[in-house]
């Protein structure tokens, strides 16, 4: 009589442990998930405003030069001095602007911020592949535990199903996202 006791005290914690476990199992897939949409949504989000911030400070070097060297030839062609001096004073008050905003932003500059927008990319991309291959790996560790004997005793009975692996379309996988700075 006690031994049946204890192999049903036995059998009920073993089966209390196994739930437990694929419940860990379970929920550790689901968090790798989690982690994947969160890397995809980064993508999602914070590339477009990087690009945007990299084109519109882009655009602004490009304006000023432009500004500075239209005034600059302008001047240079200028036949009468009193047009001259006046495109001249033009000229001092665009590259007085520039420097205003070089000497209160000195390390602003567009190959800065293309450098800034490719590190990003990068890091972006590493994560999402950090993610990918953390959510496979939690995967397989959860379907080969709910797959053997004697778990999938269990397992099915109680609604454990198998976990999809993050497989890429080939041909999608190897497009790079688009970012258009220009």
């Amino acid at each position: 009589m006690i031994e049946a006791l204890l192999f049903i005290a036995a059998a009920a914690a073993f089966c209390i442990w196994l739930y437990n476990r694929l419940v860990h199992d379970r929920n550790q897939v689901r968090a790798a998930w989690s982690d994947i949409d969160v890397q995809l949504k980064r993508r999602h989000d914070l590339i477009p405003r990087l690009v945007s911030t990299v084109k519109a400070y882009a655009d602004f070097e490009r304006a000023t030069l432009l500004a500075v060297t239209e005034l600059r030839e302008q001047s240079e062609q200028a036949p009468r001095l009193a047009d001259k001096a006046a495109l001249e004073d033009a000229l001092e008050e665009r590259l007085h602007r520039v420097n205003v905003v070089a000497e209160a932003y000195p390390d602003l500059k567009a190959d800065e911020n293309f450098r800034q927008l490719q590190t990003e990319l990068a890091d972006t991309e590493n994560q999402l592949q950090y993610a990918r291959r953390f959510y496979n790996g939690a995967g397989r560790i959860y379907n080969t535990r709910i797959q053997p004997f004697p778990h999938f005793l269990l397992a099915r009975p109680l609604g454990f199903r198998e976990a999809e692996f993050f497989e890429v379309d080939e041909a999608a996988e190897r497009l790079a996202p688009s970012v258009k700075v220009s």
